[in-house]
Protein backbone atom coordinates (compact mmCIF):
# COMPACT_ATOMS: atom_id res chain seq x y z
CA UNK A 1 0.00 0.00 0.00
CA UNK A 2 2.02 2.85 -1.22
CA UNK A 3 -0.64 5.55 0.21
CA UNK A 4 -1.90 4.98 3.41
CA UNK A 5 -4.13 7.92 3.34
CA UNK A 6 -4.30 8.47 -0.34
CA UNK A 7 -8.08 7.74 -0.12
CA UNK A 8 -8.51 10.57 1.93
CA UNK A 9 -5.83 13.31 0.17
CA UNK A 10 -7.34 12.43 -3.25
CA UNK A 11 -10.66 13.02 -4.95
CA UNK A 12 -11.87 10.22 -7.11
CA UNK A 13 -11.66 11.87 -10.56
CA UNK A 14 -12.34 10.05 -14.21
CA UNK A 15 -11.82 10.18 -17.89
CA UNK A 16 -13.55 13.53 -19.42
CA UNK A 17 -16.14 13.32 -21.77
CA UNK A 18 -17.08 15.05 -24.71
CA UNK A 19 -20.30 17.22 -24.90
CA UNK A 20 -23.54 15.10 -25.87
CA UNK A 21 -23.91 17.28 -28.69
CA UNK A 22 -20.22 17.05 -29.60
CA UNK A 23 -20.00 13.51 -29.84
CA UNK A 24 -23.00 11.91 -31.07
CA UNK A 25 -21.99 13.72 -34.67
CA UNK A 26 -20.11 10.26 -35.24
CA UNK A 27 -19.88 6.93 -33.55
CA UNK A 28 -16.18 7.13 -32.11
CA UNK A 29 -14.74 6.49 -28.67
CA UNK A 30 -15.68 9.75 -26.48
CA UNK A 31 -13.66 9.66 -23.06
CA UNK A 32 -10.49 11.35 -22.67
CA UNK A 33 -8.38 9.77 -20.58
CA UNK A 34 -6.41 11.09 -17.70
CA UNK A 35 -3.18 11.68 -18.25
CA UNK A 36 -0.11 9.26 -16.29
CA UNK A 37 0.12 11.60 -13.26
CA UNK A 38 -3.25 12.05 -12.62
CA UNK A 39 -4.08 8.45 -13.14
CA UNK A 40 -0.68 7.49 -10.58
CA UNK A 41 -3.20 9.43 -7.92
CA UNK A 42 -6.20 7.69 -8.43
CA UNK A 43 -3.96 4.35 -7.53
CA UNK A 44 -3.27 5.87 -4.78
CA UNK A 45 -6.41 5.99 -3.66
CA UNK A 46 -6.82 2.23 -2.88
CA UNK A 47 -6.56 1.07 0.77
CA UNK A 48 -4.93 -2.49 -0.18
CA UNK A 49 -7.62 -3.60 2.43
CA UNK A 50 -7.03 -6.75 4.16
CA UNK A 51 -10.19 -8.06 2.98
CA UNK A 52 -10.08 -6.39 -0.91
CA UNK A 53 -13.97 -7.25 -2.10
CA UNK A 54 -12.96 -5.77 -4.85
CA UNK A 55 -11.55 -8.94 -6.72
CA UNK A 56 -13.34 -11.54 -5.01
CA UNK A 57 -16.05 -12.12 -7.79
CA UNK A 58 -18.50 -13.90 -5.34
CA UNK A 59 -22.47 -14.11 -5.56
CA UNK A 60 -24.80 -11.86 -2.60
CA UNK A 61 -28.06 -11.12 -2.77
CA UNK A 62 -27.89 -13.37 -5.99
CA UNK A 63 -25.28 -10.81 -7.94
CA UNK A 64 -22.10 -10.74 -8.48
CA UNK A 65 -19.86 -8.62 -5.97
CA UNK A 66 -16.35 -7.89 -7.12
CA UNK A 67 -13.78 -9.17 -10.04
CA UNK A 68 -15.26 -12.70 -11.53
CA UNK A 69 -11.59 -13.14 -13.06
CA UNK A 70 -10.12 -12.08 -9.32
CA UNK A 71 -7.90 -9.51 -10.84
CA UNK A 72 -5.20 -8.89 -7.98
CA UNK A 73 -6.60 -4.71 -7.75
CA UNK A 74 -5.20 -3.50 -4.53
CA UNK A 75 -1.76 -4.74 -6.16
CA UNK A 76 -2.40 -3.25 -9.58
CA UNK A 77 -3.39 0.11 -8.12
CA UNK A 78 -0.53 -0.11 -6.20
CA UNK A 79 1.76 -0.05 -9.15
CA UNK A 80 -0.65 2.08 -10.85
CA UNK A 81 0.30 4.75 -7.86
CA UNK A 82 4.09 4.09 -7.62
CA UNK A 83 4.13 4.51 -11.54
CA UNK A 84 5.58 0.76 -12.12
CA UNK A 85 3.11 0.21 -15.24
CA UNK A 86 4.91 -2.89 -16.71
CA UNK A 87 4.39 -4.57 -13.62
CA UNK A 88 1.09 -3.60 -13.53
CA UNK A 89 0.23 -5.00 -17.04
CA UNK A 90 2.68 -7.92 -16.15
CA UNK A 91 0.29 -8.56 -12.26
CA UNK A 92 -3.21 -8.06 -14.84
CA UNK A 93 -1.74 -10.42 -17.05
CA UNK A 94 -1.54 -13.40 -15.22
CA UNK A 95 -5.60 -13.44 -14.49
CA UNK A 96 -7.17 -11.33 -17.45
CA UNK A 97 -6.96 -11.98 -21.15
CA UNK A 98 -8.41 -9.09 -22.55
CA UNK A 99 -8.63 -6.07 -20.37
CA UNK A 100 -8.35 -3.63 -23.22
CA UNK A 101 -12.30 -5.21 -23.52
CA UNK A 102 -13.83 -4.79 -20.34
CA UNK A 103 -12.02 -1.47 -19.23
CA UNK A 104 -14.17 -0.24 -21.79
CA UNK A 105 -17.51 -2.23 -21.64
CA UNK A 106 -17.50 -3.54 -17.97
CA UNK A 107 -20.08 -1.84 -15.21
CA UNK A 108 -16.97 -2.37 -12.95
CA UNK A 109 -18.37 -4.75 -10.42
CA UNK A 110 -14.94 -4.16 -8.80
CA UNK A 111 -15.55 -0.45 -8.05
CA UNK A 112 -19.28 -1.58 -6.81
CA UNK A 113 -17.34 -3.70 -4.12
CA UNK A 114 -14.71 -1.11 -3.34
CA UNK A 115 -14.54 -0.45 0.55
CA UNK A 116 -14.05 3.67 -0.59
CA UNK A 117 -17.78 3.01 -1.76
CA UNK A 118 -18.97 2.63 1.62
CA UNK A 119 -18.58 5.52 2.74
CA UNK A 120 -17.49 7.91 -0.35
CA UNK A 121 -16.87 6.92 -4.02
CA UNK A 122 -14.80 4.27 -5.06
CA UNK A 123 -10.94 3.66 -6.29
CA UNK A 124 -11.57 4.17 -10.65
CA UNK A 125 -10.10 0.64 -10.69
CA UNK A 126 -11.73 0.20 -14.28
CA UNK A 127 -9.78 3.68 -15.61
CA UNK A 128 -6.47 2.17 -13.91
CA UNK A 129 -7.22 -1.09 -15.88
CA UNK A 130 -7.29 0.58 -19.25
CA UNK A 131 -4.60 3.05 -18.59
CA UNK A 132 -2.13 -0.06 -17.54
CA UNK A 133 -3.51 -2.20 -20.98
CA UNK A 134 -3.28 0.88 -23.36
CA UNK A 135 0.38 1.95 -21.86
CA UNK A 136 1.66 -1.77 -22.37
CA UNK A 137 0.24 -1.82 -26.14
CA UNK A 138 1.83 1.33 -26.78
CA UNK A 139 5.71 0.12 -25.10
CA UNK A 140 5.16 -2.75 -27.05
CA UNK A 141 5.14 -4.76 -23.73
CA UNK A 142 2.25 -6.92 -25.45
CA UNK A 143 3.73 -9.88 -27.50
CA UNK A 144 2.95 -12.45 -29.16
CA UNK A 145 2.57 -15.56 -26.72
CA UNK A 146 3.82 -18.66 -29.19
CA UNK A 147 3.87 -21.90 -27.45
CA UNK A 148 7.40 -23.37 -27.76
CA UNK A 149 5.93 -27.01 -27.83
CA UNK A 150 2.68 -28.29 -29.39
CA UNK A 151 0.74 -31.13 -27.83
CA UNK A 152 -0.95 -31.87 -30.87
CA UNK A 153 -4.16 -31.92 -29.64
CA UNK A 154 -7.07 -29.76 -32.09
CA UNK A 155 -10.14 -28.00 -30.50
CA UNK A 156 -12.72 -26.45 -32.10
CA UNK A 157 -14.19 -23.25 -30.37
CA UNK A 158 -18.01 -22.03 -32.13
CA UNK A 159 -18.40 -18.88 -31.51
CA UNK A 160 -15.96 -16.31 -31.39
CA UNK A 161 -17.32 -13.34 -28.58
CA UNK A 162 -15.27 -13.11 -25.52
CA UNK A 163 -15.88 -16.18 -24.05
CA UNK A 164 -14.95 -18.07 -26.72
CA UNK A 165 -11.91 -16.05 -27.42
CA UNK A 166 -10.63 -16.14 -23.91
CA UNK A 167 -10.81 -20.02 -24.40
CA UNK A 168 -8.75 -19.97 -27.57
CA UNK A 169 -6.57 -17.66 -26.37
CA UNK A 170 -5.53 -19.96 -23.38
CA UNK A 171 -5.84 -23.38 -24.99
CA UNK A 172 -3.34 -22.48 -27.84
CA UNK A 173 -0.79 -21.10 -25.19
CA UNK A 174 -0.99 -24.15 -23.59
CA UNK A 175 0.23 -25.78 -27.14
CA UNK A 176 -3.16 -27.46 -28.40
CA UNK A 177 -4.12 -26.23 -32.17
CA UNK A 178 -7.27 -24.32 -31.72
CA UNK A 179 -9.69 -23.47 -34.48
CA UNK A 180 -12.24 -20.76 -33.86
CA UNK A 181 -15.52 -20.99 -36.32
CA UNK A 182 -18.02 -17.71 -36.26
CA UNK A 183 -21.07 -17.91 -38.43
CA UNK A 184 -20.67 -14.03 -39.26
CA UNK A 185 -18.40 -12.07 -41.54
CA UNK A 186 -16.16 -11.23 -38.91
CA UNK A 187 -14.79 -12.08 -35.87
CA UNK A 188 -15.66 -10.58 -32.29
CA UNK A 189 -19.42 -11.93 -31.57
CA UNK A 190 -20.86 -9.90 -29.43
CA UNK A 191 -18.28 -7.42 -28.73
CA UNK A 192 -18.30 -6.78 -32.84
CA UNK A 193 -21.68 -6.85 -33.45
CA UNK A 194 -23.40 -6.43 -30.39
CA UNK A 195 -21.82 -3.40 -28.73
CA UNK A 196 -21.79 -0.24 -30.91
CA UNK A 197 -18.51 1.58 -31.90
CA UNK A 198 -19.09 4.41 -29.45
CA UNK A 199 -18.40 2.03 -26.70
CA UNK A 200 -15.81 -0.41 -28.01
CA UNK A 201 -13.95 1.01 -31.09
CA UNK A 202 -13.35 -2.23 -33.37
CA UNK A 203 -9.87 -1.62 -34.24
CA UNK A 204 -9.38 -2.55 -30.45
CA UNK A 205 -10.66 -6.05 -31.07
CA UNK A 206 -8.68 -6.33 -34.32
CA UNK A 207 -5.67 -5.45 -32.03
CA UNK A 208 -6.11 -8.31 -30.16
CA UNK A 209 -7.03 -10.61 -33.32
CA UNK A 210 -3.59 -10.22 -35.11
CA UNK A 211 -1.84 -11.12 -31.97
CA UNK A 212 -3.90 -14.27 -31.54
CA UNK A 213 -3.48 -14.92 -35.05
CA UNK A 214 0.47 -14.51 -34.47
CA UNK A 215 -0.12 -17.25 -31.56
CA UNK A 216 -1.70 -19.68 -33.66
CA UNK A 217 -4.76 -19.38 -33.56
CA UNK A 218 -6.98 -20.05 -36.56
CA UNK A 219 -10.08 -18.03 -37.01
CA UNK A 220 -13.03 -18.90 -39.60
CA UNK A 221 -15.80 -17.01 -40.44
CA UNK A 222 -18.70 -17.48 -42.20
CA UNK A 223 -19.56 -20.71 -41.30
CA UNK A 224 -22.71 -21.15 -39.19
CA UNK A 225 -22.44 -24.59 -37.63
CA UNK A 226 -25.19 -26.49 -37.56
CA UNK A 227 -25.74 -25.49 -40.99
CA UNK A 228 -22.54 -25.45 -43.07
CA UNK A 229 -20.94 -27.88 -41.12
CA UNK A 230 -22.33 -30.20 -39.17
CA UNK A 231 -21.58 -31.21 -35.40
CA UNK A 232 -20.57 -35.31 -36.26
CA UNK A 233 -18.17 -33.53 -38.90
CA UNK A 234 -16.38 -31.44 -36.05
CA UNK A 235 -16.30 -34.29 -33.26
CA UNK A 236 -14.53 -36.49 -36.37
CA UNK A 237 -11.82 -33.93 -36.91
CA UNK A 238 -11.03 -32.53 -33.53
CA UNK A 239 -10.33 -33.76 -30.57
CA UNK A 240 -12.56 -31.38 -28.42
CA UNK A 241 -15.20 -29.30 -28.89
CA UNK A 242 -15.97 -25.81 -26.94
CA UNK A 243 -19.64 -24.27 -27.70
CA UNK A 244 -19.67 -20.36 -27.24
CA UNK A 245 -21.98 -19.51 -29.11
CA UNK A 246 -24.26 -17.31 -26.62
CA UNK A 247 -27.61 -17.05 -25.25
CA UNK A 248 -28.64 -15.57 -28.62
CA UNK A 249 -32.28 -16.30 -28.92
CA UNK A 250 -34.40 -12.81 -28.26
CA UNK A 251 -37.11 -12.25 -26.07
CA UNK A 252 -40.03 -11.13 -28.49
CA UNK A 253 -42.93 -9.01 -27.45
CA UNK A 254 -46.08 -10.92 -29.03
CA UNK A 255 -48.88 -8.65 -29.01
CA UNK A 256 -51.16 -7.72 -32.03
CA UNK A 257 -49.12 -6.06 -35.13
CA UNK A 258 -46.00 -7.46 -33.87
CA UNK A 259 -45.80 -8.56 -37.78
CA UNK A 260 -45.58 -4.43 -38.73
CA UNK A 261 -42.48 -3.47 -40.87
CA UNK A 262 -39.90 -1.45 -39.10
CA UNK A 263 -39.62 -3.20 -35.36
CA UNK A 264 -36.26 -5.41 -34.83
CA UNK A 265 -34.45 -7.18 -31.92
CA UNK A 266 -31.90 -4.69 -30.99
CA UNK A 267 -28.66 -7.13 -31.73
CA UNK A 268 -30.36 -6.95 -35.62
CA UNK A 269 -30.53 -3.42 -35.86
CA UNK A 270 -27.19 -2.95 -33.68
CA UNK A 271 -25.28 -5.48 -35.78
CA UNK A 272 -26.63 -4.16 -39.15
CA UNK A 273 -25.31 -0.37 -37.88
CA UNK A 274 -21.82 -1.97 -37.18
CA UNK A 275 -21.64 -3.75 -40.58
CA UNK A 276 -22.76 -1.26 -42.55
CA UNK A 277 -19.84 1.58 -40.70
CA UNK A 278 -17.21 -1.17 -41.07
CA UNK A 279 -18.11 -2.50 -44.41
CA UNK A 280 -17.81 1.72 -45.80
CA UNK A 281 -15.14 2.17 -43.52
CA UNK A 282 -17.03 4.83 -41.84
CA UNK A 283 -17.82 6.29 -44.78
CA UNK A 284 -21.44 6.33 -44.52
CA UNK A 285 -23.27 6.04 -41.56
CA UNK A 286 -26.90 4.59 -42.29
CA UNK A 287 -29.34 7.25 -41.66
CA UNK A 288 -31.77 5.65 -43.52
CA UNK A 289 -32.62 3.27 -40.44
CA UNK A 290 -33.63 6.38 -38.29
CA UNK A 291 -33.28 9.47 -39.61
CA UNK A 292 -36.48 12.19 -39.41
CA UNK A 293 -38.33 8.81 -37.31
CA UNK A 294 -39.54 8.03 -34.09
CA UNK A 295 -38.01 5.26 -32.35
CA UNK A 296 -39.40 3.65 -29.65
CA UNK A 297 -37.10 1.29 -27.73
CA UNK A 298 -38.72 -1.72 -25.29
CA UNK A 299 -36.03 -2.36 -22.87
CA UNK A 300 -34.15 -0.55 -20.20
CA UNK A 301 -30.92 -2.60 -20.10
CA UNK A 302 -27.28 -1.57 -21.80
CA UNK A 303 -28.90 -3.13 -25.02
CA UNK A 304 -31.60 -0.71 -24.99
CA UNK A 305 -29.04 2.36 -23.94
CA UNK A 306 -27.03 1.25 -26.62
CA UNK A 307 -30.08 1.42 -29.11
CA UNK A 308 -30.94 5.46 -27.89
CA UNK A 309 -27.28 6.78 -28.49
CA UNK A 310 -27.02 4.84 -31.96
CA UNK A 311 -30.81 5.87 -33.19
CA UNK A 312 -29.60 9.46 -31.64
CA UNK A 313 -26.22 9.38 -34.02
CA UNK A 314 -28.63 8.62 -36.84
CA UNK A 315 -30.53 11.64 -36.62
CA UNK A 316 -34.17 10.12 -34.66
CA UNK A 317 -36.70 12.74 -34.27
CA UNK A 318 -37.09 10.99 -31.12
CA UNK A 319 -36.29 8.32 -28.97
CA UNK A 320 -38.42 6.46 -26.14
CA UNK A 321 -37.62 3.93 -24.03
CA UNK A 322 -39.77 1.53 -21.88
CA UNK A 323 -39.02 0.32 -18.92
CA UNK A 324 -41.45 -2.32 -17.10
CA UNK A 325 -39.94 -2.09 -13.90
CA UNK A 326 -40.40 0.79 -11.42
CA UNK A 327 -37.66 3.50 -11.42
CA UNK A 328 -34.85 3.39 -8.98
CA UNK A 329 -33.67 4.97 -6.28
CA UNK A 330 -31.22 7.19 -6.33
CA UNK A 331 -29.01 6.00 -3.51
CA UNK A 332 -28.75 2.45 -2.23
CA UNK A 333 -31.70 1.20 0.27
CA UNK A 334 -31.34 -0.95 3.80
CA UNK A 335 -32.12 -3.69 1.99
CA UNK A 336 -28.91 -3.28 -0.79
CA UNK A 337 -26.78 -2.67 1.07
CA UNK A 338 -22.43 -2.77 0.68
CA UNK A 339 -20.67 -4.67 -0.72
CA UNK A 340 -24.06 -5.71 -2.75
CA UNK A 341 -24.25 -4.41 -6.09
CA UNK A 342 -25.88 -1.30 -6.08
CA UNK A 343 -29.68 -0.94 -7.17
CA UNK A 344 -29.82 2.55 -8.41
CA UNK A 345 -30.67 4.65 -10.92
CA UNK A 346 -27.90 5.06 -13.75
CA UNK A 347 -28.31 7.52 -16.49
CA UNK A 348 -25.78 6.09 -19.26
CA UNK A 349 -24.21 8.11 -22.04
CA UNK A 350 -27.32 7.32 -24.31
CA UNK A 351 -30.02 8.97 -22.15
CA UNK A 352 -27.20 11.48 -21.37
CA UNK A 353 -27.48 12.35 -25.22
CA UNK A 354 -31.13 12.11 -25.42
CA UNK A 355 -31.62 14.67 -22.71
CA UNK A 356 -29.05 17.30 -24.21
CA UNK A 357 -31.05 16.37 -27.68
CA UNK A 358 -34.83 16.01 -26.87
CA UNK A 359 -34.39 18.26 -23.53
CA UNK A 360 -35.90 15.04 -21.13
CA UNK A 361 -34.69 11.74 -20.19
CA UNK A 362 -36.40 8.93 -23.02
CA UNK A 363 -37.34 6.30 -20.23
CA UNK A 364 -40.61 5.15 -19.27
CA UNK A 365 -40.92 3.76 -15.84
CA UNK A 366 -44.00 0.84 -15.25
CA UNK A 367 -44.65 0.88 -18.80
CA UNK A 368 -45.36 -2.07 -21.99
CA UNK A 369 -46.98 -2.35 -25.49
CA UNK A 370 -50.09 -3.29 -25.83
CA UNK A 371 -50.28 -3.51 -29.85
CA UNK A 372 -48.14 -1.94 -32.57
CA UNK A 373 -50.22 0.00 -35.32
CA UNK A 374 -49.50 -0.19 -38.53
CA UNK A 375 -50.41 2.30 -41.63
CA UNK A 376 -51.85 0.93 -45.03
CA UNK A 377 -48.35 0.17 -46.24
CA UNK A 378 -48.09 -2.05 -43.54
CA UNK A 379 -45.59 -0.04 -41.87
CA UNK A 380 -45.61 0.14 -38.27
CA UNK A 381 -46.46 4.03 -37.25
CA UNK A 382 -47.88 3.86 -33.92
CA UNK A 383 -47.95 2.16 -30.60
CA UNK A 384 -50.43 1.37 -27.50
CA UNK A 385 -49.07 1.31 -24.51
CA UNK A 386 -50.24 0.75 -20.76
CA UNK A 387 -49.27 2.07 -17.49
CA UNK A 388 -48.03 -1.03 -14.83
CA UNK A 389 -48.47 -1.59 -11.03
CA UNK A 390 -47.10 -4.19 -8.62
CA UNK A 391 -49.54 -6.48 -7.14
CA UNK A 392 -48.61 -9.56 -5.07
CA UNK A 393 -50.26 -12.62 -5.85
CA UNK A 394 -51.64 -14.23 -3.40
CA UNK A 395 -51.15 -17.94 -4.08
CA UNK A 396 -47.23 -17.31 -5.16
CA UNK A 397 -46.46 -14.50 -2.82
CA UNK A 398 -44.82 -13.05 -6.02
CA UNK A 399 -45.43 -9.88 -7.06
CA UNK A 400 -46.33 -9.09 -10.89
CA UNK A 401 -46.08 -6.18 -13.29
CA UNK A 402 -49.99 -5.86 -14.26
CA UNK A 403 -51.81 -3.47 -16.24
CA UNK A 404 -53.41 0.02 -14.63
CA UNK A 405 -56.91 0.05 -16.22
CA UNK A 406 -57.51 3.27 -17.58
CA UNK A 407 -53.91 4.38 -18.21
CA UNK A 408 -54.04 3.28 -22.41
CA UNK A 409 -51.97 5.80 -24.17
CA UNK A 410 -50.70 5.88 -27.76
CA UNK A 411 -47.23 7.25 -28.73
CA UNK A 412 -45.58 7.64 -32.35
CA UNK A 413 -43.31 5.18 -33.69
CA UNK A 414 -42.34 4.33 -36.67
CA UNK A 415 -38.89 2.35 -35.79
CA UNK A 416 -39.82 -0.19 -32.64
CA UNK A 417 -36.29 -1.79 -31.25
CA UNK A 418 -36.67 -5.02 -29.21
CA UNK A 419 -34.14 -4.93 -26.21
CA UNK A 420 -35.98 -7.33 -24.24
CA UNK A 421 -33.26 -9.45 -23.33
CA UNK A 422 -32.62 -13.17 -24.26
CA UNK A 423 -34.08 -16.57 -23.73
CA UNK A 424 -30.87 -18.86 -24.16
CA UNK A 425 -28.89 -20.80 -26.90
CA UNK A 426 -30.28 -21.38 -29.90
CA UNK A 427 -31.88 -24.46 -30.70
CA UNK A 428 -30.62 -25.82 -34.24
CA UNK A 429 -27.09 -25.56 -32.36
CA UNK A 430 -28.11 -27.47 -29.25
CA UNK A 431 -29.92 -29.91 -31.50
CA UNK A 432 -26.99 -30.21 -33.77
CA UNK A 433 -24.93 -31.32 -30.78
CA UNK A 434 -27.71 -33.42 -29.00
CA UNK A 435 -26.74 -31.59 -25.79
CA UNK A 436 -28.88 -31.76 -22.41
CA UNK A 437 -30.69 -28.46 -21.71
CA UNK A 438 -31.54 -26.60 -18.64
CA UNK A 439 -35.26 -25.33 -18.27
CA UNK A 440 -34.17 -21.71 -19.37
CA UNK A 441 -32.43 -23.16 -22.31
CA UNK A 442 -29.29 -22.81 -20.95
CA UNK A 443 -26.88 -25.38 -22.09
CA UNK A 444 -26.79 -28.09 -19.30
CA UNK A 445 -23.48 -29.20 -16.87
CA UNK A 446 -22.81 -30.36 -13.63
CA UNK A 447 -22.68 -27.22 -11.11
CA UNK A 448 -18.98 -25.00 -11.87
CA UNK A 449 -18.34 -27.26 -14.66
CA UNK A 450 -18.13 -27.07 -18.37
CA UNK A 451 -18.18 -30.68 -19.75
CA UNK A 452 -21.78 -31.41 -21.25
CA UNK A 453 -24.28 -34.14 -21.36
CA UNK A 454 -21.82 -35.41 -24.94
CA UNK A 455 -18.89 -36.65 -24.70
CA UNK A 456 -15.66 -34.28 -25.82
CA UNK A 457 -18.75 -31.64 -26.13
CA UNK A 458 -18.09 -28.66 -23.45
CA UNK A 459 -19.66 -25.43 -23.18
CA UNK A 460 -19.29 -21.80 -21.79
CA UNK A 461 -20.23 -18.33 -21.90
CA UNK A 462 -23.90 -16.75 -22.24
CA UNK A 463 -24.60 -20.31 -23.84
CA UNK A 464 -23.65 -21.93 -20.29
CA UNK A 465 -24.72 -19.02 -18.19
CA UNK A 466 -27.19 -17.42 -19.40
CA UNK A 467 -27.07 -13.47 -20.57
CA UNK A 468 -24.58 -12.16 -18.44
CA UNK A 469 -21.70 -9.82 -18.46
CA UNK A 470 -18.46 -9.75 -21.06
CA UNK A 471 -16.43 -10.21 -17.80
CA UNK A 472 -18.26 -12.97 -17.02
CA UNK A 473 -18.30 -14.33 -20.73
CA UNK A 474 -14.31 -14.28 -19.91
CA UNK A 475 -14.23 -16.08 -16.52
CA UNK A 476 -16.02 -18.89 -18.25
CA UNK A 477 -14.02 -18.92 -21.26
CA UNK A 478 -10.59 -19.13 -18.91
CA UNK A 479 -12.28 -21.62 -16.88
CA UNK A 480 -13.39 -23.70 -19.30
CA UNK A 481 -10.12 -23.97 -21.33
CA UNK A 482 -9.00 -25.60 -18.27
CA UNK A 483 -11.26 -28.41 -17.92
CA UNK A 484 -10.53 -28.69 -21.59
CA UNK A 485 -6.87 -28.56 -21.16
CA UNK A 486 -7.77 -31.49 -18.45
CA UNK A 487 -9.78 -33.46 -19.87
CA UNK A 488 -7.22 -33.78 -22.94
CA UNK A 489 -3.99 -33.61 -20.65
CA UNK A 490 -4.99 -35.24 -17.36
CA UNK A 491 -3.88 -32.26 -15.56
CA UNK A 492 -3.58 -28.19 -16.22
CA UNK A 493 -1.93 -25.40 -15.23
CA UNK A 494 -3.74 -22.89 -16.51
CA UNK A 495 -4.78 -19.94 -14.22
Amino acid sequence: MGKPTGFLDYERETAKVLPPKERIQNFNEFRIPLNKEKQKLQGARCMACGVPFCQSGMMIGGMASGCPLHNLVPETNDLVYTGNWKQAFLRLNKTHSFPEFTSRVCPALCEAACTCNLNGDPVSTKENEKAIIETAYAEGWVKPQIPPVRTGKTIAVIGSGPSGLAAAQQLNRRGHSVTVFERNDRIGGLLRYGIPNMKLEKKVIDRRLKLMEEEGVKFVTNINVGVDITAEQLLKDYDRVLLCCGASHPRDIKVPGRDAKGIYFAVDFLKQVTKSLLDTDFAKFPYELAKGKNVLVIGGGDTGNDCVGTSIRLGAKSVAQLEMMPQPPAARTPSNPWPEWPKVLKTDYGQEEAIAVFGHDPRIYQTTVTEFIKDKKGNVCKAKIVKLKSVKDEKTGRFNMVPVEGSEEVIPADVVLIAAGFLGSEKYVTDAFRVALTPRTNVETKPEQYATSVDRVFTAGDMHRGQSLVVWAIHEGREAAKAVDESLMSYSYLQ
